[in-house]
């Protein structure tokens, strides 16, 4: 993702913007016959947190300082890119929007690379002895978080021998607060309706007008037949299958149908995951320590884990007809 913003930036043929910088007729190869990282779960969550727009990262994007940059960005490149040069005045707001997909992209590879570490730790913690119940992951992803929450979030650009600011210190946007916490609010909470299972039909009223009511994230696709098509945290399971430690993998093949439903199993895992995250970002968040004995900081506390709670409590389950007999 950092490598897509970074040097695929306002690119009008992007071509190659999964390749990673390494242009190869084997590693196309391995990409055509879908032998690589599903990027496409990746742009779905960037257009879940662009979409959705929550948090101090969009409104940034949103604001004056920011489009005094993306006109100073798009004169320069207008300069070197004809095609850039005919199609801005025909559409002012495209380059702009394209400019905050970016942005975007960028504090998601950000979010990203601190969560990779954090999970890498998590394993060598798990295999020390360090962390063995949830309740030790949780307070594990929990420290991780608040220790990176004061991370600056910043985004610059090449162009030509110019270095131009996109997300500049100034904006003072951090990893927790504007980054982190938004992403658990649009991919892990309200997401997209799921294709296949619900009707895009305005008529039939299926889906609220209100983005702030949806319950469409990875956190509520358990209830639903994961592999099926449209359900987004499907694209995921056979990047996951293709890197699964060997210790995981055969603790996969002694349960239920071993090899038959791995990716289900895997899905299943992932969820209880992000479950872990959310708690960890929940716990991290709480206006007052956990540990406080005062009853104003107390009540304020379990007045926002109430929040949460009602938020979590929400299912897709209605998507299923019980009736049939689907859940039994």
């Amino acid at each position: 993702l950092i490598y897509q913003a970074e040097h695929q930036f306002l690119n009008p043929f992007p071509i190659f913007k999964y390749l990673d910088g390494e242009i190869s007729p084997a590693k196309l190869w391995r990409h055509l016959n879908h032998d690589r990282i599903n990027f496409e779960y990746a742009e779905y969550c960037m257009k879940a947190m662009l979409w959705h727009g929550t948090g101090g990262l969009d409104a940034y994007l949103d604001s004056q300082p920011f489009a005094e940059l993306c006109a100073a960005i798009i004169q320069r490149k207008r300069r070197q890119d004809w095609l850039l040069g005919v199609l801005h005045p025909l559409f002012p707001q495209f380059l702009p929007e394209l400019i905050r997909t970016a942005a975007t992209t960028h504090a998601l590879g950000q979010f990203w690379r601190v969560m990779s570490d954090l999970f890498i730790n998590l394993a060598a913690a798990e295999r020390t002895g360090q962390v063995g119940t949830i309740a030790d992951v949780v307070e594990f992803l929990k420290q991780g978080l608040v220790a990176a929450a004061a991370n600056p979030i910043t985004y610059a650009v090449t162009i030509g021998q110019e270095r131009f600011w996109i997300l500049p210190a100034e904006a003072q946007l951090t990893f927790l607060v504007d980054v982190a916490v938004p992403y658990v609010e649009a991919v892990f909470l309200r997401g997209m309706p799921f294709l296949g299972t619900v009707s895009f039909n305005a008529q039939a009223q299926q889906i609220s007008p209100d983005q702030g009511q949806f319950a469409y994230g990875a956190l509520f696709a358990d209830p639903l037949p994961t592999m099926g098509a449209g359900i987004p945290p499907s694209l995921l399971m056979q990047d996951m299958y293709r890197h699964l430690p060997e210790t995981l993998h055969n603790w996969y093949r002694q349960r239920t149908r071993g090899e038959g439903d791995v990716r289900v199993k895997i899905c299943a895992s992932f969820q209880k995951a992000m479950f872990c995250v959310t708690n960890g970002a929940i716990n991290g968040t709480m206006p007052h320590p956990l540990a406080s004995n005062d009853p104003n900081e107390q009540a304020a506390n379990q007045a926002y884990a109430a929040g949460w709670a009602d938020r979590l409590s929400r299912s897709r389950t209605d998507c299923l007809a019980a009736e049939s007999g689907v859940l039994a």
